[in-house]
């Protein structure tokens, strides 16, 4: 065999290595996207999902509605229009109930998941925005007060979804808080102060902060939050830059950062494929993690302007993402099935 030869099928060897690689690793295939004309420019923010009824639930902020799709068909197949911003929302399967944030009423709206009839609303202020559900215990935490609400204090109001009541509320040290996570195996309640760039520790026994942690170095604006809770590991979103922060869950320790995605909303950790999406305007970054204090971009997915709500569906193996309005640009739910 000639040189030239050899230099050739090395050369083809390499290539159809790296183009095999590069399909491996493409974390995301889109499957189904479902269009929502009558929409007009402006950010969706949340979901929530019914699993057993295969109904998915999106918050259209600023077109004032909640849209309901069917999983089986990827039809729209009803909206709550009764809302002025509707965000975040928690779904009770065994109440058939839909709790859904407005931040401009200063209100939590009940809905009858059958008959999506309104069954009710619980009081909070105005500014009312991020929420996460604790189904050990039935309660809401929802983030109102603050910048929104003219107010130099933001709260998180602590509701009994199964009474329909506010038990009690923790003001906060500042004006601005975003996302929360959980701890499952412990009292705690991690949450992104935007108006301080921090991250509060909130001890969810005695309804207090128990810590903060600065991240004013590291990047500020945290938007977003996920936890990798048998890792010991806390992930928070920033948008000034955007960069995915990795902390010790424990000490508040920063592990590692990485630059990402502009403008994340949401961004969820895959505990399966140990892999971490982070969703932005105009892409969605894949990050994995290699052991607990070692990440890589793995994907940096092309979506859309300000296309930065999503949700995982480990039950389904899928990813979903909302797109809003904008310019020739019409909204749509984009669903993507996980590639290992």
């Amino acid at each position: 065999m000639t040189k030239s030869k050899t230099v050739f099928l090395t050369a083809l060897c390499f290539a159809l290595i790296t183009a095999a690689g590069a399909q491996q690793k493409e974390p995301l295939k889109l499957l189904h996207s479902i269009p929502v004309p009558g929409l007009h420019d402006g950010d969706f923010d949340h979901f929530v999902v019914d699993l057993p009824g295969t109904r998915l639930f999106a918050t259209a902020e600023e077109n004032s509605k909640v849209l309901v799709f069917d999983l089986r068909t990827n039809k729209l197949i009803h909206s709550l229009d009764d809302l002025k911003a509707p965000h975040s929302m928690a779904y009770r399967g065994d109440l058939k109930k839909l709790f859904v944030v407005d931040g401009d009423l200063g209100e939590i709206k009940i809905y009858n998941t059958d008959t999506y009839k309104p069954e009710g609303t619980i009081k909070v202020r105005e500014g009312a925005d991020s929420s996460t559900y604790d189904p050990s215990t039935k309660y809401l935490y929802v983030v109102n007060g603050g910048k929104d609400a003219k107010l130099p204090n933001a709260y998180i109001s602590i509701i009994d979804t199964t009474t329909g009541k506010q038990i009690a509320d923790v003001k906060m040290d500042t004006d601005d808080v975003e996302a929360m996570a959980l701890e499952k195996s412990g009292p705690r309640l991690f949450a992104d102060l935007r108006g301080s760039n921090a991250v509060a520790v909130l001890d969810r026994k005695d309804n207090k902060v128990v810590a903060t942690w600065p991240i004013a170095e590291q990047g500020k604006k945290p938007t977003t939050i996920a936890y990798d809770e048998a890792n010991h590991r806390l992930f928070v979103g920033t948008r000034d830059p955007g960069k995915l922060l990795v902390l010790d869950s424990e000490s508040g320790k920063l592990i590692t950062s990485l630059p990402a995605v502009a403008m994340v909303d949401d961004m969820i950790y895959d505990k399966a494929h140990k892999r971490i999406y982070f969703a932005g305007s105009e892409f969605t970054d894949v990050f994995v993690q290699r052991d607990p204090d070692h990440y890589e971009r793995i994907a940096h997915v092309p979506t859309a302007f300000r296309a930065k709500t999503a949700i995982l569906l480990p039950e389904r193996n899928e990813f979903i993402l909302a797109v809003p309005h904008h310019e020739k640009q019409i909204a749509e739910v984009r669903i993507y099935q996980i590639n290992p």
